[in-house]
């Protein structure tokens, strides 16, 4: 009979953590399929196009990056039960909280123009006009944060968070062409990559277009605000850590077919068609994939294209409405009515409002602007990064538990990685010949 009530013990504490695990699970899986936006979509389409699969092996780094730096935003949001500006103005005084307010201001909002951009492009594929699509989202937008209720919210974007994965279908009829290379050569992309024209400006710059679209300052401030306003504290740290790790694993995931769907469709079908982001991407499928497959995969890119789009502008907005009512000291919480906190909404419907004004402006250059935000983002990276571990190795703040040993050598590791490709960069960009001598 001992063996029965073990049994039942362990079947009831495997129950209870369950539940434990799926009651805390949310703002880790949110912010990272909500980073797979927009522009992160053309971002991966542009780079599969251009590379193939030669560039999948850059995944086994950002998958850990990602993780590794919002892991830290469960620990200090749940130990502090403050946001992210909160904590860097405490600890670093209002020079540099308002430094890094002004970052995530200026990369939020440019971030949001490419959510329109993809919300606008998807439609388009449908027969919408832009404009039509810009009030409606608005709205829809709006609505899904007027709900009052955190848990509410969390709800619904987890729904839309499951439409994210509307590539792998579409991946899997791009491999079943006649011309895709097979699944051998895109094993081949993770352990044997190959560039025939070595170290380029243009590679470099996709590589940081790639870091910009899967790690952003942005996160950081919604993942942290987001465990605050749900209510986790330490007891969840360990759950949250998990909630953050399979977050990270799918945004990867997503990620890696929809370069598969570009690279067998162009790369190696088509190289002759230049791909600049995802709508082209889509609308060009449609007479490569035979038995009319190519209208489901443009349909698919269409909606994933726009759910991307829709779940960033959703968290992006709601970053910078959290973090400047942790400024302004204003009521700033998805659990407060309009009356209670009026101004985390009107920051929030501003937000929104301009960037998607700048969509319909004629001759925008938006192909421009999607690619140029993500090099930014990545540029701006570092600044945020150092607030973060600064703060995750501050014992007073933390207790035990700030960064040890391991997690410092990792997390600086990653920091001085995003500078070193960045001043690359900019050398390329400074010094054209540079590239040439390294």
């Amino acid at each position: 009979m001992f063996w029965i009530s073990k049994t039942i013990h362990y079947l009831s504490r495997f129950k209870r953590r369950t539940i434990l695990l799926f009651a805390v699970v949310g703002p880790g899986i949110i912010t990272m399929v909500a980073d797979n936006d927009a522009g992160g979509i053309s971002t991966y389409a542009v780079t599969g196009s251009k590379y193939g699969f030669n560039l999948l092996w850059v995944f086994f780094i950002l998958i850990p990056m990602a993780y590794f730096i919002q892991e830290m935003t469960v620990r200090l949001g749940a130990v502090t039960k403050r946001g992210h500006a909160e904590a860097i103005f405490d600890g670093f005084g209002k020079f540099w909280g308002w430094f890094s307010i002004f970052d995530l201001a200026v990369v939020n909002w440019l971030t949001l123009v490419t959510e329109y951009i993809g919300m606008t492009e998807a439609m388009l594929m449908f027969g919408v006009p832009p404009w039509i699509t810009f009030l409606f989202v608005t709205a829809i937008l709006m609505m899904v944060v007027l709900s009052g209720k955190y848990w509410t919210f969390e709800k619904i974007t987890l729904l839309f968070c499951v439409f994210n994965l509307v590539y792998i279908p579409a991946a899997l009829w791009a491999m079943d062409t006649p011309t895709a290379p097979g699944w051998g050569a895109v094993a081949g992309g993770f352990i044997n990559p190959k560039f025939p024209g070595g170290l380029t400006q243009d590679l470099i710059f996709i590589v940081m277009a790639n870091i910009g679209t899967t790690i952003t300052p942005w996160q950081i401030f919604f993942q942290q605000s987001a465990v605050v306003d749900k209510g986790m504290d330490v007891r969840d740290i360990k759950y949250g850590k998990i909630d953050t790790l399979a977050g990270s694993t799918l945004t990867g995931i997503v990620a890696v077919f929809i370069i598969i769907v570009t690279a067998a469709a162009f790369y190696y079908h088509s190289p002759q068609i230049i791909i600049q982001d995802a709508k082209q991407s889509a609308d060009a499928l449609v007479p490569l994939l035979p038995h009319g497959q190519g209208d489901w995969a443009r349909r698919l890119f269409a909606i994933g294209l726009f759910d991307a789009g829709f779940l960033g502008a959703l968290c992006i907005s709601l970053s910078t409405s959290w973090a400047v009512g942790e400024v302004f000291g204003w009521a700033h919480s998805l659990n407060k009515s309009v009356k209670d906190a009026p101004w985390f909404y009107v920051v929030y419907l501003g937000t929104l409002a301009t960037a998607g004004a700048i969509v319909l402006i004629p001759g925008a250059p938006l192909i421009t602007i999607t690619m140029f935000v993500q090099v930014v983002a990545v540029t701006l990276l570092p600044a945020a990064l150092m607030f973060l571990i600064l703060l995750l190795n501050d014992e007073n703040l933390m207790g035990e538990y700030k960064n040890t040993r391991t997690q410092n050598i990792i997390n600086w590791g990653i920091t001085i990685f995003v500078v070193l490709i960045s001043t690359l960069f900019g050398l390329t960009i400074l010094f054209p010949e540079f590239i040439k001598l390294v």
